[in-house]
C-alpha cells in the first residue's frame, strides 16, 4: 500500500508561501489565450489597477538571469535593472531559457517558488502598497500578498526599474 505524502497542494508558489506562514489570497480568473497582455488580463479579470498587478519578467544581466518584478502598467527599463545589480548590460532572457530555469511557462511565470533562486529586483513601487498581486505559478492564478513579503521570499532588492 503507498504511502499518503503529506506535502502540499497547489503550485510552487502557493506551497512556497503556506510553507513560509506568510498570508496570501488567491485570485483565479478565466484565462483567455487570445489576450494580447496576461498582466492587464489579469488586472481586468480581478478588478484591480494595473499599478497593483506585477509582471515577472526575467532578463540576462551580464549573461546572469535576473528576475524583475514591475507594474503590468508599466515596461521593464533594462539600464536601471542591470544598475539595480550592478551589472553594465541587460536584455531581455530568452523565452525558453526563462521557463527552464523557473519552471513556469511564460505568462505563468512567478517570482515565487521557482526552481532556482535568481537575482531578483521588484520595482520600488510597490513599497507603498498595502498589498500587491503576482502570477501564482500559472495562467489564469494570482496570488495577493504584502509587498515586504514578496521582498523576503525572494530575497529581492527593492529598487526604481519600470518606466511609465
Amino acid at each position: 500500500m503507498a504511502k499518503k505524502s503529506r506535502k502540499s497542494v497547489g503550485t510552487p508558489a502557493t506551497v512556497a508561501l503556506t510553507e513560509a506562514g506568510v498570508r496570501f489570497t488567491t485570485h483565479s480568473y478565466e484565462h483567455d489565450p487570445a489576450a494580447a497582455s496576461y498582466g492587464e488580463e489579469a488586472a481586468e479579470a480581478l478588478g484591480v489597477s494595473p499599478d497593483q498587478v506585477f509582471k515577472t519578467l526575467l532578463a540576462e544581466v551580464d549573461g546572469t538571469l535576473t528576475v524583475a518584478v514591475v507594474p503590468v502598467s508599466g515596461s521593464l527599463d533594462l539600464k536601471a535593472l542591470a544598475a539595480a545589480v550592478g551589472g553594465k548590460r541587460a536584455a531581455m532572457a530568452d523565452p525558453a531559457a526563462a521557463e527552464r530555469s523557473t519552471g513556469y511557462v511564460r505568462g505563468g511565470i512567478s517570482p515565487l517558488g521557482q526552481r532556482k533562486r535568481l537575482p531578483t529586483v521588484v520595482d520600488a513601487s510597490a513599497e507603498g502598497r498595502p498589498t500587491v498581486c503576482v502570477s501564482a505559478g500559472r495562467r489564469g492564478l494570482e496570488v495577493e500578498l504584502s509587498p515586504a513579503d514578496l521582498v523576503a521570499l525572494t530575497g529581492a532588492r527593492l529598487a526604481p526599474i519600470a518606466r511609465a
